[in-house]
């Protein structure tokens, strides 16, 4: 801008301010007017702001009171949520504690039902065996038995106790153990036993008839006397007339036939007699055995309690299963009778056979084993 732009606007601009101060007298003289206006206008906004300052006071209020009104609430649920709270929590304890008893006892029943189940299945498998076992013992028992007392009655017993039980039981596993019975059996069955009872009861009669044994001593008296004894058993041979209804008598002898019959009678009758005691002081006998004639009566005393003895003994040995030593007083006890007793008698051959019976019969015999079953019963328990 050059300096002589500037003189130049200054004077044209006081008359233009000179102008202008006449044109606002005018406005200033109607001032009061829109002041008025402008109080009426603030008044209206200050009632509009009262107003909506009222209504956002009471706004506030409701909203405080509903604030309060909820909070209250609130806080009524949350008390009634605690206790609930608290109480579900007591609950859950209680299910808890609930749950773990019913737990316990769920296992304590289920481990009962698995030992119930087990036992059952225990009971269902070990019924074969069971019966296998009682078998078993029942033989093993049996074989004691017989090997103590030398009888085969009590394995036999066994055997057929445990073949009607194998019969019964009808297992087609067990067949074999029931085919191996029956063959162990038969051949037990097969097997001759020594009787030991009835050998003792045979020794026993030869016992008993040791009292009555002739010796060689006497042996003559006692032969006579069982001849005797036999005849009077034997009836007569020759057959009796008997005299019909209507025969007669036959007429008696008399005179000197009858005398002479009845002295001939009476003098056959004595010369008998005589004959009879003549040989009773003088007898041949044959002895081979010098030493059995001078036995007097008391030692035939003690040798026949010997010979008892001797019995006695080898019934001991019997009974005990010592054969060897009941053959040796068997043997002594049949050269005892050859040597000392008349074998002429009857109850000399009676004894002495008695004694062979037993001496025959009284030996060792061993009785077979149940191998068969055993394997068999050990085979099926596998």
């Amino acid at each position: 801008m050059s300096e002589q732009d500037i003189p130049r606007s200054a004077p044209a601009s006081e008359p233009e301010s000179a102008s202008v101060l006449p044109e606002k007298v005018p406005a200033r003289a109607g001032t009061p007017g829109s002041l008025t206006l402008v109080l009426m206008a603030l008044g209206v906004l200050s009632l509009g702001a009262l107003g909506v300052a009222w209504q956002g006071h009471s706004r506030v209020r409701q909203l405080e009171q509903e604030l309060v009104r909820r909070q209250e609430q609130s806080q009524t649920q949350a008390s009634d949520a605690r206790s609930m709270a608290s109480r579900a929590q007591e609950i859950a304890q209680e299910t808890s504690a609930k749950l773990a008893l019913v737990d316990a006892r769920l296992a304590e029943v289920s481990l009962q039902r698995g030992q119930l189940e087990e036992l059952i299945q225990s009971m269902s498998r070990s019924r074969d065996e069971n019966v296998l076992g009682d078998i078993e013992a029942s033989l093993r028992v049996a074989l004691q038995q017989t090997s103590i007392t030398g009888s085969a009655e009590p394995l036999v017993s066994a055997l057929k106790q445990a073949d009607e039980r194998l019969q019964r039981y009808k297992q087609p596993r067990l067949e074999g153990v029931r085919r191996a019975v029956i063959r162990d059996l038969d051949r037990v069955k097969a097997v001759s036993v020594v009787d030991v009872a009835t050998l003792g009861i045979k020794l026993d009669e030869v016992a008993r008839l040791t009292d009555e044994l002739p010796l060689l001593s006497v042996a003559e008296r006692a032969v006579q006397a069982e001849g005797a004894a036999r005849s009077e058993a034997k009836p007569d041979a020759k057959p009796r007339k008997v005299a019909s209804p209507g025969a007669r008598p036959a007429a008696a002898p008399e005179g000197w036939d009858a005398w002479w019959g009845l002295a001939q009678s009476r003098w056959q009758a004595l010369s008998s007699q005589v004959w009879q005691e003549t040989k009773s002081l003088v007898r041949v006998t044959r002895i081979s055995h010098p030493e059995a004639a001078l036995i007097t009566p008391e030692q035939g005393y003690f040798l026949r309690e010997n010979l008892k003895l001797r019995l006695l003994n080898a019934r001991l040995a019997l009974l005990s299963r010592q054969y060897d030593t009941a053959q040796s007083d068997l043997r002594e006890a049949l050269a005892l009778l050859d040597r000392y007793v008349d074998m002429r008698s009857r109850k000399a051959q009676s004894a002495a056979e008695l004694l062979r019976q037993v001496q025959g019969q009284a030996r060792q015999v061993a009785v077979p084993r149940p191998d068969d079953s055993l394997a068999a019963l050990a085979a099926a328990g596998r």
